[in-house]
């Protein structure tokens, strides 16, 4: 398998979707911002890229010019499994131009300073002078950011920001003076414009989006992004700023609330797979929809069974086979016994405390953006103990025999995804696979195999890989699912500041 991951990873890093964007402002006072691609450019293709979880992996965007002009700038594929949309903005009087990643998982604004010096990383990218501009403030206030793969440091200055034709006046920014690491080494984008709320906003920096709906820059508080998936058009999507486009989404959009600002935060439903409960989320979970995570991650437990149902291969866990070997009939009898679920695993001595996550899991956390301690291989039996409760409480409801259960529980073993989290599929199965769905507020929103399946390269060499991601989130906050781009990319997403809510209609 690790040959056939390999190859698929390696694809997956040298496809680069090309994208020039444009800023269009119509009657209607909206502020479009369209997306073209283009084949990829072989000689300047790239490795690596933040963990959108950029995300949390990377993140993604490109601006700039007007309707009309010719191609001005380019999008590429800095996440490992899929397009990273990413676009230009200017700051300073004279305009200092800078491609940025627009992010609806965090809230601050960062370039690269003109004093960053011991970071290769910003000599490979534009750098903010702020000697040049006439419309800088200083600040000086240190600032530091932490992502799943990347981080950045440096300290706050204040000046003009200029997305399109809307220009935000005294708008505090990072300027980053340490890029450790490879992740921006390689990246096409030169830094980040986070779309969330202030309450993630290091040093509680008004976020551009507010500075521009307080300064009376935009008819409505609202912003919506369309994701073009089809890679064979030109036009990689749009983000509208101020409003929404009625050609890029059918019907009506369904709309939850935001439960916790910080993230686009709300509250998420059943998963089924193939018109089936997964039995996690049945008592409702929470989501985020996220612009700057390029895939669909979620609790490692439902991201096992649904890449076991699509027939994606991941890493084998001895740990996973352990636990069922050893305690796998403890398990099952607690459950027929009607013992609680969530005390079965301290009952037989594999967790701390009754339904307790404090010792579990490895995490790489999209949300918080920085790794979790490990507490070692307690905490890992822990991890597999809680989801083999959970798997096979499933299975019961279905009346599933002992010897069954079993051989579906070492099946779901072998389906646990890599420590990357990335699981492949065989191209030739899509039509073979089932459709895996979310409910959200009243409605069921489907995703086929053609949509959560990432495809690199043509027939015979096409590689493709699980848009499903596992990301373990604990309590209070988790379990969290992560709606990037593989479910954005279906739906056009509205998020809607004035009202505090989330909207989600079929996209066109």
């Amino acid at each position: 398998m690790g040959t056939r991951y390999g190859a698929c990873l390696i694809a997956l890093c040298l496809l680069l979707l090309l994208s020039p964007l444009v800023f269009s402002v119509s009657n209607d006072g909206l502020v479009r911002v369209e997306i073209k691609k283009r084949k990829l450019d072989q000689t300047n293709h790239v490795f690596g890229g933040i963990d959108s979880n950029g995300v949390h992996s990377a993140r993604k965007y490109r601006l700039g010019g007007n309707v009309g002009d010719s191609d001005s700038g380019i999008i590429a594929l800095k996440n490992y499994l899929d397009a990273q949309y990413f676009g230009e903005i200017s700051i300073g009087s004279p305009p200092q131009k800078f491609t940025v990643i627009f992010d609806t998982g965090s809230s601050n604004l960062w370039v690269p300073s003109a004093k960053c010096h011991f970071s290769l990383a910003c000599y490979l990218h534009p750098k903010y002078k702020s000697s040049h501009s006439s419309t800088y403030k200083k600040n000086g206030t240190s600032a530091a950011i932490h992502y799943g793969t990347g981080s950045i440091s440096g300290y706050f200055s204040n000046d003009n920001v200029k997305v399109g034709d809307l220009v935000v006046k005294d708008q505090d920014f990072i300027e980053a003076t340490r890029e450790p690491g490879i992740t921006f080494l390689a990246a096409k984008f030169d830094g980040i414009l986070g779309l969330g709320f202030q309450e993630i906003s290091v040093g509680k920096a008004v976020p551009v989006w507010y500075n521009m709906v307080n300064q009376g820059l935009v008819k409505q508080s609202v912003f919506s992004f369309w994701f073009n998936r089809n890679a064979e058009e030109e036009e990689g999507g749009e983000l509208v700023i101020g409003g929404v486009d009625p050609k890029h989404f059918k019907g009506e959009h369904t709309y939850v609330p935001v439960t916790h600002k910080g993230y686009w935060q709300f509250d998420m439903g059943d998963v089924l797979v193939g018109g089936e409960t997964t039995g996690f989320c049945s008592g409702g979970c929470s989501a985020i929809a996220d612009s700057g995570t390029s895939l669909l991650a979620g609790p490692t437990t439902i991201i096992t069974q649904i890449n076991h149902a699509i027939g994606a291969s991941g890493v084998v866990s001895q740990e996973c086979k352990s636990v069922v070997s050893e305690y796998g009939k403890t398990i099952l009898d607690l459950l027929e016994s009607k013992a609680a679920p969530q005390q079965i695993c301290s009952q037989i001595g594999l967790c701390s405390r009754d339904g307790g996550k404090d010792v579990s899991m490895i995490i790489e956390s999209v949300v918080d953006k920085h790794n979790e301690a490990s507490n070692g291989v307690h905490d890992e039996m822990c991890r597999v103990c809680e989801m083999a409760v959970v798997w096979m409480q499933n299975q019961l409801r279905r009346n599933e025999t002992a010897d069954r259960i079993f051989d579906y529980m070492n099946k779901l073993c072998d389906r646990i995804p890599s420590p990357m989290g990335e699981s492949a599929v065989d191209c030739n199965s899509l039509a073979s696979m089932p459709n895996v769905s979310f409910t959200v507020g009243d409605k069921t929103f489907e995703l086929t195999p053609q949509q959560y399946v990432l495809k690199v390269g043509e027939a015979p060499v096409a590689q493709c890989i699980s848009g499903f991601t596992a990301l373990d989130v604990p309590p209070p906050r988790g379990p969290l699912w992560i709606l990037g781009d593989v479910f954005m990319g279906r739906y056009h997403t509205v998020f809607d500041y004035e009202n505090m809510r989330v909207g989600f209609a079929e996209a066109a």
